[in-house]
C-alpha cells in the first residue's frame, strides 16, 4: 500500500520502533503542515490509507472528492471531530481509530501548574538575564483545585492535586460528579462555583458540539485575580477571545495553555501576554506515547490490508 503520514513535525515517527510494522510498504512521511486543499490534493494524490497525527490534517469532503485511490484512514488517537466520517462512508474510505492514554497530557497539566505557580520559565530566564530571585510563587498545598471535565485526564489531575495536599473540586455531568463524591473528592451543584473557588483550574473535557464555547466570558470574570486557568484539553472549549481578554482584566490571573485554535502557531494574542505561560500543544508529544498511537494506527493499516477488521469507525473492511 502507498501510506501517507502527514505533519510529523519533529521527524518522529520513522525513529519510533513501531514504524518497523510497515516494512514492504510505500510510506511517505512529511514534516511540513499544509492548509490548502490544492496542496493536500496534490500531496494525497496516490495515497491509499492515510495515517494521521492527531488533529492536524483536517480531511474534508472536498478533499475526499479528489483522493480516488484513498481507501482508508488510520487514526492516531480517539479524536475525530476532524474528519468527515459522512463524506468517508460516502466514498467507500474506511475510518479507524485507536485509543489515547491520560498519562502524557495529565503529566504535562501537572508541569504547567508547578510551573506557573512557581514561575519557573520567567525565574530561569531572569537568573541567566542576571537577576536574581525577581517573584514570590505560590504554593498548592491547601489551595483550591478545579477540575472541569473528570474523565480519565481529569481524574488523574485530581489525584495529583490529592497528592499536594490541594482540596479538589469537581463539576461536570452528573456521572462525573457521582463519580468523584466516590471517590472522595468535593463536588460543586454550580458551575459558576467551580471557576469562583478555583485557585487553579483545569480543563479536560473533549471538544464537541456541546462543549465549544463552554467557558465564557462571564465563567473567566468570576474567577479570582489571583488564579490561574490551565487548558490542555482544546482551545475551542473557551469562547472565542475569551481568554485573552480575561487576562487583560487579571480574571483570571494567569493562564498555562497547550492548545491553541489554529496549529501550528507562528504567533498568537496569548504569547504576548506576560501572564500566560504557552507551550505548543506537547500534551501528547512525547516517545512512549507515540510508540502507543503509532503502533495501534500501524496494526490498523496492516489489519485492514490483511481484510481483519480492527477499531472501525465507519466504512467497509477490505477484501
Amino acid at each position: 500500500m502507498i501510506i501517507i503520514i502527514p505533519d510529523d513535525y519533529q521527524s518522529a515517527v520513522p525513529t519510533l520502533n513501531c514504524f518497523q510494522k510497515l516494512q514492504g510498504h510505500d510510506v511517505r512521511v512529511y514534516q511540513d503542515t499544509l492548509k490548502s486543499v490544492d496542496e493536500l490534493a496534490e500531496r494525497f494524490a496516490e495515497a491509499e490509507a492515510l495515517v494521521l497525527i492527531r488533529e492536524r490534517t483536517s480531511i474534508t469532503e472536498e478533499l475526499l472528492t479528489r483522493l480516488p485511490n484513498l481507501r482508508l484512514i488510520s487514526q492516531t488517537g480517539g479524536g475525530i471531530a476532524h474528519i468527515d466520517l459522512n463524506a468517508c462512508e460516502r466514498r467507500g474510505v474506511t475510518v479507524t481509530a485507536g485509543a489515547g492514554s491520560p498519562t502524557a497530557p495529565a503529566e504535562l497539566t501537572w508541569g504547567l501548574v508547578l510551573s506557573a505557580m512557581k514561575y519557573i520559565p520567567e525565574q530561569v530566564e531572569n537568573m541567566r538575564s542576571g537577576h536574581w530571585q525577581t517573584r514570590l510563587g505560590a504554593n498548592l498545598h491547601g489551595r483550591t483545585l478545579g477540575i472541569f471535565g473528570y474523565g480519565k485526564i481529569g481524574s488523574m489531575v485530581a489525584e495529583y492535586g490529592r497528592a499536594f495536599g490541594m482540596r479538589v473540586l469537581i463539576w461536570g455531568r452528573e456521572g462525573s460528579i457521582s463519580r468523584a463524591r466516590e471517590n472522595g473528592f468535593d463536588t460543586t451543584a454550580r458551575k459558576s462555583s467551580l471557576f469562583e473557588q478555583s485557585d487553579v483550574l483545569c480543563l479536560h473535557l473533549r471538544l464537541t458540539g456541546e462543549t465549544r464555547g463552554l467557558v465564557t466570558k462571564a465563567d473567566l470574570a468570576g474567577m479570582k485575580p489571583t488564579s490561574l486557568l490551565v487548558n490542555t484539553s482544546r482551545a475551542e472549549l473557551i469562547e472565542p477571545g475569551a481568554l485573552v481578554e480575561g487576562l487583560k482584566a487579571g480574571r483570571p490571573g494567569f493562564a498555562a495553555v497547550d492548545v491553541y485554535e489554529d496549529e501550528p502557531v507562528t504567533d498568537h494574542p496569548l504569547l504576548h501576554l506576560d501572564n500566560a505561560l504557552c507551550t505548543p500543544h506537547i500534551g501528547y508529544v512525547e516517545r512512549d506515547h507515540y510508540e502507543s498511537y503509532f503502533g495501534t494506527a500501524f496494526d490498523q493499516v496492516l489489519a485492514f490490508a490483511a481484510g481483519r477488521p480492527l477499531g472501525v469507525i465507519r466504512g467497509p473492511v477490505a477484501t
